[in-house]
Parts: structure tokens; C-alpha cells; sequence
């Protein structure tokens, strides 16, 4: 009789000390999309129907300060149709001004961004270090290099610099894999297509049809391209040199989304390469110019379960403060965007179901994506644009829609992801590709800015509230590259230490913001602020103070500073 009262305390033991460990929720954040009262108009050029597969893939999104005064503006890919591209292309991009009020203004034609094309991607950096960003631009049977030459006026050097390219191409990212201080550019390729002899829509075979509906014939059963990778001579000239690095993919894989990053922290940068209907590359520097790929050795290549995946969309990130990148793809429908989680010594493994992501992506068909913290409490959330490729879906019950919905996930800091996407939900689903991540307005929070096939770019400002602090570094190298990509930043406050790197492209064919952000939570200081530049030297500032944009000299340290606004 003695032990029963002690076998209900023992019980309720565990109830009440959870009651009393579990936080209340965070309020949700906030997004409004104002992209077409800030003056984002330009439609993005795509035939209705997507009867080929080169009128599915455009759609990259940028963010860049074109003329270096410290508000960012916007660039959008503009896409074509065989139609026109057979008439002389459409220009390749549109670049938006960002004017006071928070008010956008196209100047492509005045900037001289002129090119005509299929344009599909694009990456910025600054490729001849003379302080000002560049411009590069994939796409279908050529790609730009487009020099800044101050007052975001810029001059076509893609002929002169050797980095036309050609074919089919689609992700490119800037990185300084020799660390010679002059940033190197990864192309990927996706296809072979000839617009002179097009495969017939919808003809009877597998790889022309979907869920038993006539479809765009491809990736499937369709020759892939191989990838280039052209290092930077520090003279305006750049060199071809995949095969002789080891990343040319003689297997002709069906290359996507690209991002450099160094997932081992030996100090150099290592390439992600997603391939639709492929294994995935991890390139591993070998730090003589050369690269190793260990994607399926180091399990960052495919399904837990061994299987290909139509891989897009990439980005890196320390989503568990364990001072490693992890990497998310996201993927095709039916198959559950992935995240690798980043082991060390053990190598990736992909924790999508344990995390609750699998789940919720299962179904839609990802593009641009990106670690993000929304709220500032440190942590790095998940965002990700989908959309189908195949307007005919929408013919079949039970399947994913043409135009689907944005998702966000909460990370809950324990490994685990919270699906918040209601907060997004009052925005008109579309199908969406390219998504650029970064601070628009300056107020330190991150907005995102999207691609809509069939429409004109949604941006999507964060207007959530709370009291948290946070931090933007823009970074500027003097031995190492002058936009410092490749640069890593490690901010310790308290006990929070997280870390992030400058990187020229990812997401899905896109550009970030090259400034670095961090949310602090409650942090009222950073204890130590450390930057690794690519040339290897090593900075450390003590005791900087949340809620400021600071400018960062390599051998110079904090050069300047904006306060960022109270929330």
C-alpha cells in the first residue's frame, strides 16, 4: 500500500517537469509581398504551355549594389521562347534600382545589360578586384560577363574575358579555389537541346509523358552537357580548365544548382553540384588545383535508399551550431527534399525524415531554397520556393499543381523543423524558380526575393516583430579577393557560436546578398567576432556591438558602420 502514492509521484514526475521546461512558442514571423507597389513590373518571358524543356528551367534571382551605396538592388532573369529566341532572344536579365522609398526602377537598358539570349542564372563577384561587383549570366546557347564600371553602368566582356560557354547552361559560382586572390567561376550544364530540331510534345514514349498525361519530352532519355570551370588569370582572361581540374562531369549528368563551400574546414573551398535525375557532386579540393568528387563516398550524392534524385536547388548551412555546413537540396516531386547533415570525419547523412522535412516536400517540385533566420534568434530557418514543371498537372486529380506554395520551416533547435508555411499562405501560389536571400530595406531583417514563370518577381519583405538583435558584416578583401567570397565569419555571443560564409551563387541559379547576416536572439554583445579571409589569415574583433551593418577591410578591421533600425 506504501508504494502506490510513490508510483503516482513517480509518474507525474515526468509531466510536470515538461510543463515547466516547455517555452511558450515564438510569435510567428511576418512577410508581405510588395514586390509590385516597389516597381518589380517585368513579367518573366515563358510560353504557357512549356512545351520544351528549356521553357521550364529559367529563372534566377540576384541581389547586388551595383553602385556601392549600401542599399541592394535587384536583378531577375528574364527567360525567352523558342519563338523568340529563334527572332534574336530577349535581354538576358532586367536590373531594378533601388531609389529612396524603398522604390525600384528598371535601368537595364541604361546600365548596358543588352545582351539578347535565354537567359537562365546568375552569379555575381568581384572578378578583377577593382572594388565594384560584376555581373555573370547563364543561358541557353551562351552566357554574359558583364564588368561594372561604377554607377551600375557595365560594359560586355564576355568574349574578351573567354567565358561565353555555350550549350545549355545553368549554375555558376564565383569561388577562389587556388586561393590565388582572383575568384574562379564554375559553370554547370544541363542538356544537349537544339531549337532547330525539337523533340515533338507529348510523343509517345516515357520520357515524354507524366502521371499518363503528354508532357515536355526530357531531362529523361536526353543527352546531358558536361561542365566548365574557368580559372581566373588576374588579367581580365579567364582559362578553361574542368578537365584538367576533374570536374568537367564526363558522365554528362544533367547539372542544376551550384554552390562552393568548405564542408571540411581545411581552409579551402569544395564544390556542391545538384544533377537532375543524377547522383550529386561534392568536389573535394585537393588544394593543387585539382578535385576529388566523394559525393557518394561521403553520402551527400543520393537517397538514403541509393536512388537518383531531379536535384535543383542548394545551399550550405550550420543549421545545428556545430561548426560544420550541412547541405539541403531540394528535389522533384515524389522525392523528399533532402538535407545532409554534415558528420565531420563521418561524412553527410541525410536526416530529411528525422528533421520533418520529408514529409511536407514529398509532393512538390523545389527550386530555390535557403537557410535563413527569419526571426533572429539565431538559428538558421528554411525556405523554398517550389512550382511544377508541367502546366498539364493540372489536369490530373491528386497530384501536384502547376503553381504550388512557398514553404517555410521553424527550426526548433534541436534538429528537428517546424512547417510554418501558413504564415505564407496569403500569397498567390505560383510556379516559382530562382529565390535571393537577403536584407533589402536595412532594417536587419531577411527578405527574399522570387522568380514566377509566368509573371512578374515577387519580393517578399520581412516585417516580422520581436526584440531580437542581430548583425550584418559586408566584407572586402586585400590580399584575398576584393567582394571576399569564400570569406567565413564566426560570431560567438554567450553561448551562441554560428558561422557563415560569402558566396558568389546557389540556391537555385541565383544571388545572395554577398553581406553576411546573423540574428543574436537576446544577445546584447558579441564577445568575439572571428574572420578567416581565403588567403588564409585569420581576424578576430572583440566586444562588437549588435544591431549595426559593419564594413570589414581584410588587415584593416571594422571600416565603417550603419545602426540598423529599432523593431
Amino acid at each position: 500500500m506504501r508504494t502506490l502514492p510513490h508510483l503516482v509521484l513517480v509518474l507525474a514526475f515526468p509531466y510536470i517537469v515538461l510543463s515547466q521546461a516547455a517555452p511558450p512558442a515564438p510569435p510567428l514571423p511576418k512577410f508581405v509581398d510588395v514586390g509590385q507597389q516597389a516597381g518589380l513590373t517585368v513579367s518573366h518571358i515563358s510560353s504557357p504551355e512549356k512545351h520544351y524543356i528549356v521553357e521550364s528551367m529559367s529563372g534566377g534571382a540576384g541581389l547586388i549594389d551595383c553602385d556601392n551605396d549600401g542599399k541592394l538592388d535587384i536583378i531577375t532573369v528574364n527567360g525567352s521562347t523558342v519563338e523568340r529566341f529563334k527572332a534574336g532572344g530577349d535581354p538576358m536579365i532586367t536590373l531594378y534600382h533601388q531609389e529612396d522609398g524603398f522604390k525600384f526602377t528598371d535601368i537595364t537598358k541604361s546600365a548596358g545589360l543588352t545582351r539578347k539570349g535565354w537567359g537562365m542564372g546568375v552569379a555575381v563577384a568581384d572578378y578583377d578586384n577593382d572594388g565594384l561587383p560584376d555581373i555573370y549570366v547563364t543561358g541557353y546557347g551562351g552566357n554574359a560577363l558583364y564588368h561594372n564600371l561604377g554607377n551600375c553602368k557595365f560594359e560586355d566582356v564576355t568574349e574578351k574575358a573567354g567565358v561565353a560557354g555555350g550549350g545549355f547552361s545553368t549554375g555558376a559560382a564565383w569561388g577562389d579555389y587556388d586561393r590565388d586572390g582572383h575568384v574562379d567561376l564554375f559553370v554547370s550544364r544541363y542538356v544537349h537541346f537544339d531549337v532547330d530540331h525539337l523533340p515533338d510534345f507529348g510523343r509517345n514514349e516515357k520520357n515524354c509523358s507524366f502521371k499518363g498525361i503528354p508532357v515536355q519530352c526530357g531531362p529523361w532519355g536526353m543527352l546531358g552537357e558536361s561542365d566548365l570551370l574557368y580559372h581566373n588569370r588576374g588579367d581580365g582572361t579567364f582559362e578553361e580548365v574542368s578537365k584538367k581540374a576533374g570536374v568537367d562531369d564526363p558522365n554528362k549528368y544533367y547539372g542544376l544548382g551550384v554552390i562552393w563551400g568548405d564542408y571540411d574546414n581545411d581552409g579551402w573551398p569544395d564544390l556542391y553540384v545538384a544533377n537532375d535525375s543524377g547522383p550529386n557532386y561534392l568536389y573535394h579540393n585537393k588544394h593543387d588545383g585539382t578535385f576529388e568528387d566523394v559525393g557518394m563516398l561521403s553520402g551527400a550524392a543520393v537517397s538514403p535508399d541509393g536512388l537518383e534524385q531531379g536535384s535543383m536547388g542548394v545551399d550550405w548551412g550550420d543549421y545545428l551550431h556545430e561548426g560544420r555546413l550541412s547541405m539541403f537540396v531540394t528535389n522533384f516531386t515524389e522525392q523528399p527534399d533532402a538535407l545532409y547533415r554534415n558528420l565531420g570525419a563521418r561524412g553527410f547523412s541525410d536526416v530529411s525524415y528525422a528533421a520533418k522535412l520529408a514529409r511536407p516536400t514529398y509532393a512538390m517540385v523545389g527550386w530555390g531554397t535557403g537557410f535563413i533566420d527569419v526571426d533572429n534568434d539565431g538559428w538558421l530557418d528554411l525556405f523554398i520556393a517550389n512550382g511544377h514543371v508541367y502546366p498539364q498537372m493540372d489536369q490530373v486529380h491528386g497530384t501536384a499543381p502547376y503553381r504550388e506554395p512557398m514553404q517555410l520551416f521553424r527550426n526548433l533547435r534541436d534538429g528537428t523543423f517546424e512547417d510554418i508555411s501558413s504564415v505564407l499562405a496569403s500569397i498567390p501560389e505560383a510556379s516559382r524558380r530562382g529565390a535571393a536571400f537577403g536584407d533589402l530595406n536595412n532594417d536587419g531583417r531577411g527578405d527574399v526575393v522570387l522568380v514566377n514563370t509566368d509573371g512578374p518577381p515577387t519580393l517578399l519583405l520581412n516585417e516580422t516583430e520581436n526584440k531580437n538583435h542581430r548583425v550584418l558584416f559586408k566584407l572586402a578583401g586585400s590580399k584575398s579577393n576584393k567582394a571576399a567570397i569564400g570569406a567565413r565569419v564566426t560570431v560567438r555571443a554567450g553561448k551562441l557560436v554560428q558561422m557563415s560564409e560569402v558566396r558568389g551563387g546557389g540556391s537555385y541559379l541565383s544571388q545572395n546578398d554577398l553581406r553576411l547576416h546573423f540574428g543574436l536572439g537576446a544577445a546584447s554583445a558579441m564577445d568575439e567576432v572571428e574572420i578567416k579571409w581565403p588567403s588564409g589569415k585569420v581576424e578576430i574583433l572583440h566586444d562588437v556591438r549588435p544591431d549595426f551593418i559593419y564594413t570589414v577591410v581584410e588587415g584593416s578591421g571594422i571600416q565603417g558602420k550603419l545602426a540598423l533600425p529599432p523593431l
